[in-house]
């Protein structure tokens, strides 16, 4: 009995270790098969999908499902298969297909290209990448990265111990520089290196007013943050493992990562006076500073009375480049400060970089939003309800949900701003609007939908007893279309100080900028608290005035002979007015109608082209009295400006040799005159070596008539100068507040096209002269 038993369990043991082998076989089989299934990033044309499909994403889930290796065509099976369905990037999807699904799709209609998806590394600033800086060739090689070029920053102090500011492969310190590293309170100068070779701070005009004002720290150690914010951008060390709360992970990068920094703290907490902002710039030139980026300004002021103008015009005698930001008033007209005719100003616009929210229903299908929600990564899933969200009762009545606000009206901020103030788990807002920047970052989980994703979700909860939802977050995308764009707030043109100069200048990255921040100064605040990081992503013209900042660093260090006006005019005349998808570059304020110069000035900045411009156009100081001389500024308000006698008056002129041009057409010629003219003289100086021809192309500007004299340039010899006259004749009454157009200097064979904004505007400025 007992051998029978044995033999029994022998067999029954082998029996089932038959059935665990055949049952291990098909396990390995099966993962066999999946690990041969790799994730294709897959281009459609979009114009061959059949007109009975409702959107692109159902014509890739079908796509998918007529070329699936599986008998189970289930939609939650060809979800999980499909990765992304792109509406932006580019026209297509990603899947995680195998060789013979692969092969099938390249068979079906509409079928473009493919490509294998790869581990990519991305510089988290992100803003060197998408500005074509790269190691290989143009201007970071050609500069060496801004090597022994020395940026001042005016602000509100720096963050030391941050890793944007190791000297980890930085040059010595120039044997030029004068400046120093003052200790303070919880700083001293040995936390300076050859990064940051000089911190110093100015609060003697703050304390003047305030005698019994107790400065909390009395240092150039940043407590707000924006100080090391902008300094990192302009000239950042290499940071890995840099990112937001899981958004924007890689390797942050300022624009000169090898240009050394100076900062001097003259913006504070406790208030901020131009005397203070005055004896900070005094101080950098006598330091020696190269460059001079001052992401501050002061509104409707005169030149001879604003201190940053007024240091700015002593800048430039020493040679010094001064970058300033446009400021944040925009999109109005005649909002920008800074209009100095001898600095660069800089307008905001965004970047081809999305960070993205998805919410997850509860029958398996995903949405994709924007989202910049800073919590947790992913939250349980929670019972989700459509909402009127100007009700506030309602959001009471619904609190520990999530809800669903729609935007009818515009009203996206009055929802955001209830919701806030409500006690929901979370928010989904669909709307329209596309300026979304400054609601993205939210203190509540919240990820807002366009009106195609957010159907889908209001379809769920209507054909739904009980619907539920996940919301996750911390994912960015590159590569978002239209980039770049202007944003709202960027303040516009004419300036008031001086509208016969066109202003702003150009345009830099300004939306969503990542960069170093203080550890101890929090980031943001969400329902659970103040959270900290090592880096923050703001927005504003502040963040694109540094990127223009490390720009001129570079062509500092590639052409050490330039003036400041060559660097700003390489700057200009090479920048794009064409975004990503080579179309007219974008105004969010208005509208998402075309920029015009006002908003943009001559356009997105290109640090590659600029390294060879072909052409400049250059300016003296004396060029620039003359134009004071014009503007009817008494013999002491200019010396109030140029500090010395030594300049005259004997050529007044409004025609600065700029690289723009503005005419304003007000309708005060005579009745008997329906026309109005006006004529501008430019000279240009050639830089290549032996014979060039420049031919002009000028764009339609409506009823203007434009035209150039001569309309060939023929340079023998580098550094040759030729001259030009541009004349716009128009009518006394304008259609539009705005025309706009531009010339192009074409060389003969198209290595370089010089390419120049014009304005043609009915807008009535009141130049602030200061006088009575």
């Amino acid at each position: 009995m007992l051998k029978k038993i044995s033999f029994f369990n022998i067999l029954l043991n082998m029996a089932n270790h038959i059935t665990l082998c055949i049952w291990l076989l098909f396990f390995f089989i099966s993962i066999f098969s999946l690990a041969k299934s790799e994730t294709y990033i897959i281009h459609m044309d979009l114009s061959a999908m059949p007109k009975a499909f409702s959107s692109h994403h159902n014509w890739y889930l079908t796509t998918l499902s007529s070329v699936s290796d599986s008998s189970t065509n289930h939609k939650d099976f060809l979800s999980s298969k499909l990765v992304y369905a792109y509406t932006n990037a580019i026209n297509g999807f990603s899947a995680s297909l195998s060789p013979s699904e692969l092969e099938a799709i390249k068979n079906s209609p509409g079928y473009v290209s493919s490509i294998k998806d790869i581990s990519v590394k991305i510089d988290t600033t992100h803003t060197s990448q998408f500005l074509g800086l790269n190691s290989e060739s143009g201007v970071w090689p050609k500069s060496d990265y801004g090597k022994d070029i020395i940026i001042g920053l005016v602000d509100t102090g720096i963050w030391p111990e941050s890793k944007s500011y190791s000297d980890d492969g930085i040059s010595e310190v120039p044997s030029r520089w004068k400046g120093g590293c003052e200790s303070g309170t919880e700083f001293n100068s040995s936390l300076c290196n050859k990064k940051l070779i000089g911190a110093r701070y100015f609060n003697k005009g703050l304390l003047a007013n305030n005698p019994n004002l107790n400065i909390s720290m009395n240092s150039a150690r940043d407590t707000d943050g924006h100080g090391t914010h902008t300094s990192s951008t302009a000239a950042g060390s290499y940071v890995d493992g840099a990112s937001y709360f899981g958004y924007a992970t890689g390797t942050a990068i300022g624009i000169a990562p090898k240009a050394h920094v100076a900062m001097y703290k003259a913006l504070w907490e406790e208030g901020v006076y131009l005397s203070d902002v005055l004896a900070a710039i005094d101080q950098a030139i006598t330091d020696g500073v190269d460059i001079l980026s001052l992401s501050l300004g002061i509104d409707a002021i005169p030149l001879h009375e604003d201190p940053v103008a007024i240091a700015a015009f002593a800048a430039l005698e020493k040679g010094i480049f001064v970058s300033t930001s446009a400021g944040n008033e925009g999109p109005y007209y005649e909002t920008l400060h800074n209009g100095t005719p001898w600095v660069l100003t800089v307008a905001a616009g965004t970047v081809d970089r999305e960070f993205i929210g998805t919410l997850t229903l509860g029958n398996g299908v995903s949405v994709t939003g924007l989202s910049l929600y800073p919590g947790n990564s992913s939250s349980s899933e929670s019972s989700i309800v459509y909402v009127e969200c100007q009700d506030d009762k309602e959001l009471q009545k619904n609190a520990h949900k999530f809800v669903v606000c729609l935007d009818k009206n515009d009203s996206v901020g009055e929802h955001v701003y209830n919701v806030r103030n409500s006690k929901v788990a979370g928010a989904v807002f669909i709307t329209n609007t596309t300026d979304l920047e400054f609601y993205l970052q939210s203190e509540f989980p919240a990820v807002f939908l366009n009106l195609q994703e957010g159907d889908k979700v209001l379809e769920y909860i209507k054909s739904n007893s009980a619907p539920k939802g996940k919301l996750e977050f911390q994912v960015t995308h590159i590569g978002a279309k239209p980039a770049p764009k202007v944003a709202t707030y960027s303040s516009r043109g004419p300036s008031p100080s001086c509208p016969s100069v066109l202003k702003p200048d150009l345009m830099a990255p300004g939306a969503l900028i990542l960069a170093s921040w203080p550890q101890q100064s929090p980031v943001t605040d969400v329902t659970s608290g103040k959270l900290f990081s090592n880096f923050n992503i703001i927005s504003g013209t502040s963040m694109s005035c540094p990127h223009a900042s490390g720009v001129a660093a570079l062509l500092k260090a590639a052409h050490p002979e330039w003036s400041p006006a060559a660097i700003r005019s390489a700057m200009m005349t090479t920048s794009s007015a064409l975004d990503n998808t080579q179309s007219p570059i974008r105004d969010i304020g208005n509208k998402n109608a075309a920029a015009t110069p006002l908003a943009m000035g001559a356009g997105h900045i290109n640090p590659n082209k600029a390294l060879d411009p072909g052409l400049i156009y250059d300016a003296t100081p004396q060029d620039y009295v003359n134009l004071l001389c014009a503007l009817n500024f008494t013999s002491k308000q200019i010396k109030t400006i140029t500090r010395s006698s030594s300049y005259t008056c004997s050529n007044p002129s409004l025609d600065l040799n700029y690289p723009s041009f503005i005419g304003f057409f007000n309708g005060n010629s005579s009745e008997s005159d329906p026309k109005r003219i006006q004529e501008f003289k430019r000279t240009v100086t050639n830089l290549q070596d032996g014979t060039s021809v420049y031919t002009a192309n000028l764009t339609p500007m409506g009823k203007f008539k434009v035209s150039v004299v001569p309309e060939k340039l023929v340079f023998k010899e580098k550094y040759e100068k030729l001259s030009y006259k541009l004349r716009i004749e128009g009518p006394i009454v304008m259609d539009d507040n705005v025309v706009y157009g531009s010339l192009s200097w074409v060389e003969t064979g198209g290595n370089y096209v010089v390419r120049s904004p014009i304005v043609a505007t009915s807008i009535k400025v009141d130049p602030l002269t200061g006088h009575n």
